[in-house]
């Protein structure tokens, strides 16, 4: 039997029972398609972790959480600063912290209030779009000025009526002390930590003043050379060591590099287990295509007796049904990628991210669907090729 002739056969065995056919390869269809959503959806998670952490600050970025125990609790700006000195360290941006009250008129709103030097700017690639930044006579004088987040700003000028574009020039007060506006910071989003545009910028020293703190809780490093950021990481936890008497608890160096590798590795994980999931509900339907393709061996007896009694031979027979089963498992994985791919777009609707569904991922799941046909079809294919033309002409 030529191969053409073995197809057309195959193909037409398998339209002529449409219903069952389509109920067939529901398990196929279902599987690749549950394949190619999740591993979408794993891609548009991994892209938001992704973006999650770029938030945080450049990818050359280093930030050491001062949490303190023992007799030496906190750092101060000048010990701070001080790690400019460790090698491949370019930027140093030491932070203080708390939550405030910060009011305009009769509006007021509870916000995070960090006090900052000028390097900030540099180090957290965060300028201003409207004004001037925190400028070395601030931290000089305790300057009451203060730089406002668009968040922030919205929140106190738009309830007066004002355009919170024009914060520049504007007087608030932070939990009392009057203060005035002179930047409106840029957009930053949000971040895993929190929202960046809704916080205070303001003199470190003049934090320190009106929140009565005199040490440092973060310190924000800028890494010359990524591929120096291990040793750079070790040096730094070394003059910290140091500066904490041997008390590795007092201090946490956070590599954003090594946040990323940690977040994605969970994320792959989970996919992967769900991945699992996806590929059982193939062989669930392959599974169900053996049986379908044995009930048909049952029911098609005789023909295949009368074949086999006008010179078919056993590959022929085989041949013939395996088609038959490859063609139901592949036109199922066919139209699961296709649904594969109208799931996906949904999900990136309602995750409010871009999907994205690698090549590789598509040719696997069909090529997994037509070997799954291969695989489960075998035993009704061997069954048909194996009966005598004698026996199955007696079949009734």
């Amino acid at each position: 039997m030529k191969l053409t002739q073995g197809l057309l056969m195959a193909v037409k065995s398998v339209l002529s029972n449409k219903l069952r056919t389509i109920l067939s390869m529901l398990g196929i269809l279902i599987g690749v398609a549950t394949v190619i959503a999740l591993v979408a959806m794993g891609m548009a998670s991994s892209n938001e972790v992704a973006e999650q952490v770029s938030s945080l600050g450049s990818p050359n970025s280093l930030s050491a959480t001062i949490t303190g125990r023992g007799t030496v609790t906190s750092l101060t700006v000048d010990e701070a600063n001080e790690l400019g000195d460790v090698m491949n360290i370019e930027g140093v941006a030491p932070v203080t912290s708390s939550n405030a009250y910060a009011k305009y008129g009769k509006t007021q709103a509870s916000v995070a209030v960090e006090g900052i030097t000028p390097a900030y700017e540099q180090v957290k690639d965060f300028p201003v779009q409207d004004g001037r930044y925190i400028a070395p006579p601030d931290i000089n004088n305790a300057s009451r000025v203060a730089l406002i987040g668009v968040d922030t700003a919205t929140d106190l000028f738009g309830e007066e009526g004002e355009n919170p574009a024009e914060a520049v020039g504007k007087k608030i007060t932070i939990n009392g002390y009057n203060f005035t506006i002179v930047g409106l910071l840029e957009s930053q989003g949000t971040s895993i930590a929190g929202s960046n545009d809704e916080k205070i910028l303001i003199p470190i020293t003049t934090a320190q003043k009106i929140f009565q703190t005199s040490g440092v809780t973060t310190i924000n490093l800028l890494v010359a050379d990524t591929d120096l950021m291990s040793a750079t990481v070790t040096a730094i936890e070394a003059v910290l060591y140091e500066k904490f008497r041997g008390n590795e608890n007092a201090y946490r160096v956070f590599n954003q590099e090594e946040a990323m590798e940690t977040l994605n590795s969970v994320n792959e994980t989970m996919n992967r287990q769900l991945i699992y999931v996806a590929i059982i509900s193939l062989v669930v339907g392959g599974i169900g295509i053996m049986n379908i393709m044995l009930v048909s061996v049952t029911e098609r007896t005789r023909e295949i007796g009368i074949r086999k009694s006008l010179g078919a031979k056993k590959r022929d027979i085989l041949f013939q049904f395996l088609v038959e089963a490859v063609c139901i498992s592949g036109l199922g994985g066919a139209l699961g990628i296709g649904l594969g791919y109208i799931a996906s777009f949904v999900i990136g609707l309602v995750m409010h991210t871009e999907t994205e569904v690698p090549g590789d991922t598509v040719l696997l799941s069909f090529a997994f669907s037509a070997l799954v046909g291969v695989i489960f079809g075998y035993l009704p294919a061997n069954k048909a090729a194996g009966l005598k033309p004698v026996d199955a002409l007696r079949y009734d």
